[in-house]
């Protein structure tokens, strides 16, 4: 049997097992390659970094578990980048497990910066209504929130001393897995209330936000495990994002790879009969 009728035979189970290392070898040494920021990402670094010290940006954490891999990791690299320049954090959310997703983000990276619960940051939890919700807040965010998570009165948080409406915030940014959501935030917060909104989104709905960020009613826009690894890159803060990148785009060349391969092999297969049968 020849060189490549032994490709050609290859058990299936090995190509599945190379396939399968490609992928683990890279989440577990965290490789990570760079991701080279698009546009509409640079866009929220670019205002993140415009802001003032002590500048307060609400962030609405409006996903699920079930889009955790894609959506966490961008609330880890934006968290990050605000405690990072000192800006003030109001965490909230359109969907219930949210709040607790929010919280080990925000606590974590409050760790990390020694940031101060009430003073630097601060979680309201989950309110239902969506886009009812955040037209509310545009009136007063303390009668649509009267306490934080735990029952504490917002106005005997620090950090809510000049808050009162959704103008007061400097920038909104929402990462969504659908509605309510990233739409609703453009649509009430963006276009009634005029407050700058960023977003991040699972990567099979980026394409329909892209819309309202060529429009302009979007200022920038994070679309999957791609756009939270170019966040990453760009503070510089490698996580979850970029090693799942890297092991995306390794485990696509070697499928490519192999089916160059595949049909080399099929090739110069299906010739050698064809020269035989002249014989």
């Amino acid at each position: 049997m020849s060189f490549w009728e032994k490709v050609n035979d290859l058990d299936r189970r090995i190509i599945y097992l190379i396939i399968g290392l490609t992928v683990f070898i890279p989440l577990l040494f965290n490789v990570t390659m760079e991701s080279k920021p698009t546009q509409p990402v640079e866009n929220i670094y670019d205002k993140i970094n415009s802001l003032e010290e002590d500048d307060v940006v609400l962030v609405s954490f409006d996903y699920a578990a079930s889009s955790l891999p894609e959506l966490q990791p961008m609330a880890n690299a934006v968290i990050d980048h605000l405690f990072r320049n000192d800006i003030k954090v109001v965490g909230m959310a359109l969907w219930p497990v949210g709040v607790g997703l929010g919280t080990l983000v925000m606590e974590k990276k409050a760790a990390k910066y020694d940031k101060e619960y009430g003073k630097d940051y601060v979680n309201l939890g989950y309110k239902s209504g969506g886009l009812v919700v955040i037209d509310s807040m545009g009136g007063s965010v303390k009668k649509t929130f009267p306490t934080d998570k735990d029952g504490v009165a917002l106005k005997d948080l620090p950090i809510m001393k000049h808050v009162n409406k959704l103008d007061d915030f400097s920038l909104a940014v929402t990462l969504s897995a659908g509605d309510p959501g990233l739409r609703h935030w453009v649509m009430v917060a963006s276009d009634k209330f005029g407050l700058p909104v960023a977003g991040g989104c699972t990567a099979v709905s980026a394409p329909q936000f892209f819309a309202y960020y060529n429009s302009g009613q979007l200022l920038g826009l994070m679309g999957g495990l791609r756009g939270a690894a170019e966040y990453e890159n760009l503070i510089d803060v490698p996580g979850t994002a970029s090693a799942g990148m890297s092991a995306q785009t390794v485990a696509h060349l070697m499928i490519i790879i192999f089916i160059i391969i595949g049909n080399i092999s099929m090739f110069i297969i299906k010739r050698k009969k064809e020269k035989e049968k002249r014989k």
